[in-house]
Protein backbone atom coordinates (compact mmCIF):
# COMPACT_ATOMS: atom_id res chain seq x y z
CA UNK A 1 0.00 0.00 0.00
CA UNK A 2 2.72 2.48 0.96
CA UNK A 3 4.86 1.54 -2.03
CA UNK A 4 2.39 3.24 -4.38
CA UNK A 5 2.42 6.69 -2.73
CA UNK A 6 5.59 8.09 -4.28
CA UNK A 7 7.15 11.55 -3.89
CA UNK A 8 4.16 13.58 -5.16
CA UNK A 9 1.82 11.78 -2.77
CA UNK A 10 4.12 12.42 0.18
CA UNK A 11 4.36 16.11 -0.75
CA UNK A 12 0.56 16.32 -0.89
CA UNK A 13 0.23 14.65 2.53
CA UNK A 14 2.79 17.05 4.03
CA UNK A 15 0.97 20.08 2.61
CA UNK A 16 -2.37 18.85 3.98
CA UNK A 17 -0.84 18.25 7.43
CA UNK A 18 0.76 21.69 7.37
CA UNK A 19 -2.56 23.33 6.47
CA UNK A 20 -4.48 21.35 9.12
CA UNK A 21 -2.15 21.92 12.06
CA UNK A 22 -0.29 25.08 11.07
CA UNK A 23 3.42 25.71 11.37
CA UNK A 24 3.27 26.51 15.09
CA UNK A 25 1.73 23.17 16.07
CA UNK A 26 3.99 20.89 14.01
CA UNK A 27 6.93 20.91 16.49
CA UNK A 28 4.55 20.03 19.33
CA UNK A 29 3.02 17.26 17.25
CA UNK A 30 6.45 15.86 16.34
CA UNK A 31 7.56 15.99 19.98
CA UNK A 32 4.43 14.12 21.08
CA UNK A 33 4.94 11.44 18.43
CA UNK A 34 8.59 11.09 19.47
CA UNK A 35 7.69 10.67 23.15
CA UNK A 36 5.04 8.11 22.27
CA UNK A 37 7.50 6.04 20.23
CA UNK A 38 10.13 6.32 22.99
CA UNK A 39 7.68 5.06 25.62
CA UNK A 40 6.52 2.25 23.34
CA UNK A 41 10.10 1.09 22.76
CA UNK A 42 10.86 1.18 26.49
CA UNK A 43 7.74 -0.81 27.31
CA UNK A 44 8.54 -3.37 24.62
CA UNK A 45 12.09 -3.76 25.98
CA UNK A 46 10.75 -4.25 29.50
CA UNK A 47 8.28 -6.89 28.33
CA UNK A 48 11.00 -8.75 26.45
CA UNK A 49 13.40 -8.65 29.39
CA UNK A 50 10.64 -9.72 31.80
CA UNK A 51 9.71 -12.67 29.61
CA UNK A 52 13.37 -13.71 29.31
CA UNK A 53 13.78 -13.49 33.09
CA UNK A 54 10.69 -15.61 33.62
CA UNK A 55 11.85 -18.20 31.07
CA UNK A 56 15.30 -18.62 32.66
CA UNK A 57 15.22 -21.15 35.46
CA UNK A 58 16.49 -20.02 38.81
CA UNK A 59 19.50 -21.99 39.94
CA UNK A 60 19.59 -23.12 43.54
CA UNK A 61 22.32 -24.87 45.46
CA UNK A 62 21.55 -28.54 45.87
CA UNK A 63 22.88 -28.72 49.41
CA UNK A 64 21.11 -30.83 51.95
CA UNK A 65 20.28 -29.03 55.16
Amino acid sequence: MLQNIGIPGLMLILVVVLVMFGPSKLPELGRAVGRTLFEFKNSARELISDSKDAADPVEFDNKKV
